[in-house]
């Protein structure tokens, strides 16, 4: 395998040329063909047993081809990536230059680079100061928290469906008297007022009883990701089959004492304004590092491929659709409950996608500027709070941790001290009152 770089005209893109060997490509057909020939079957022979010269014959020479390409792909861009040396920041856009029988394979991989960061002033620079206190209403809502959560679920048989009410219900939706496929649903939990369903589903829940068969009249978005539904007029059918509701504890000693190690109401009150003060603290030390490494952001210049945009944008689409199958849907169930479709959800995330890049990039130079280094020592110390953390023996923990991970920890901890260095040499001032 060889490999060509050459950069292209749009700044901080290359395009990587990679040349297989003949040799390579035929052992890449002919894996094909033994894993496929089984599967093929002609006249006058039996099943796995036909030849590779009358399958291409009876089926085209180039049959085996995209298959060994892939395969080809999969193994020699990786060997590309590391063999260029480039700091490649996108998934590839490869294309297929040569593929025929005897002769080389050649494709194309066309990717974005890390790009170079031209610092500003990114020392001694002014953030609002943010002022800690613990307020009586503060502590009046952790308690308000805490009695939700240790709140007992009452099924309720005395009234209809309230708002923060959770109701098991069927329904089953209609558009000019015709079921749209993902309409229905059987013994489905919702919260009211979670904004689950489409807008003005919920609220006419409000109201029904126990049993009650009641129709529900909703319109669809414009931009609802379904075309065949949009702004379209749909009546739900629907039956609520049991309300249930929260039922809260008196907030009192007793109360304290069974969800605290304190015996009265008084202690534990002192208590959580300790916890709510040590909170409010961390909230400010956040606050003050995200202002000024967004200031050292704005001062420093860089011109961000739009690949690496895009890469990151479908990672973090990927993140969040992983995010919804834990809850139990799938994305396609929550873009036809919510009306979201993955143009939009991708518009949606591209601004914070250039803010990670950006951040990520201009302190990565300050780590480089700053000739910071994360020791041995460091990594170990973090090894040990993994273990902590998960339980865990450290020597077993450190069987997870490959060279890449440390090397990826290593990096982190060095991009977490930039951090500290610029709020440690900020310069806090008073908030502006506005005018």
């Amino acid at each position: 395998m060889s490999v060509k770089v050459e950069n292209l005209e749009a700044k901080n893109m290359v395009k990587l040329t990679v040349e297989v060997s003949a040799e390579d490509l035929d052992a890449a057909i002919e894996n094909v063909y033994q894993k496929e020939k089984k599967k093929i079957q002609i006249p006058g022979f039996r099943k796995g047993h036909v030849p590779k010269k009358m399958i291409e014959k009876t089926y085209g020479s180039a049959i085996f081809y995209e298959d060994a390409a892939n395969a080809l792909i999969q193994e020699n861009y990786p060997k590309a990536y590391d063999e260029s040396g480039l700091d490649i920041v996108s998934r590839p856009t490869i294309d297929v230059v040569q593929l025929e029988e005897g002769k080389p394979f050649i494709f194309t991989a066309e990717v974005a680079v890390k790009p170079e960061v031209t610092l500003g002033d990114y020392k001694g620079l002014e953030v609002e100061k943010n002022t800690v206190e613990v307020t009586d209403e503060d502590i009046e809502n952790r308690l308000k928290e805490e009695a939700e959560k240790n709140a007992r679920t009452v099924v309720v048989t005395d009234r209809a469906v309230a708002d923060k009410d959770e109701v098991i219900l069927d329904f089953e939706g209609f558009v000019d008297g015709v079921p749209f496929e993902g309409g229905k649903g059987e013994n489905y939990p919702l919260v009211i007022g979670s904004g689950s369903f489409i807008p003005g589903f919920e609220e006419q829940v409000i109201g029904k009883n126990t049993d009650e068969e009641f129709d529900v009249n909703v319109t669809f978005p414009e931009d609802y990701q379904a075309e065949e539904l949009k702004g379209k007029e749909a009546v739900f059918k629907c039956t609520v089959h049991e309300i249930k509701a929260k039922e809260l504890p008196e907030i009192d000693d007793e109360f304290a004492s069974e969800v605290s190690d304190y015996d009265t109401l008084d202690e534990y009150k002192s208590f959580l304004k300790n916890e709510i003060f040590e909170g409010k603290e961390k909230v400010a030390k956040q606050k003050k590092e995200d202002a000024v490494v967004s200031e050292a952001v704005k001062n420093a210049s860089m011109d961000i491929p739009k690949a690496m945009i895009e890469t990151q944008v479908a990672q973090m689409a990927d993140d969040f659709a992983r995010r919804i199958q834990q809850q139990g849907l799938t994305v396609e169930q929550y873009f036809q409950f919510t009306g979201m479709t993955q143009e939009k959800l991708f518009d949606d995330l591209r601004p914070q996608a250039i803010k990670n890049i950006e951040t990520r990039l201009v302190l990565e130079a300050i780590v480089k500027a700053e000739k910071i280094e994360t020791s041995d020592e460091r990594i170990e110390e973090e090894i040990a709070k993994m273990a902590e953390q998960y339980k865990m023996e450290i020597e077993k923990v450190k069987e997870f941790i490959d060279d890449s991970a440390k090397k990826s920890m290593k990096e982190d901890i060095a991009v977490q001290d930039a951090i500290t260095l610029l709020a440690d040499s900020a310069v806090e001032v008073e908030k502006k009152e506005e005018k």
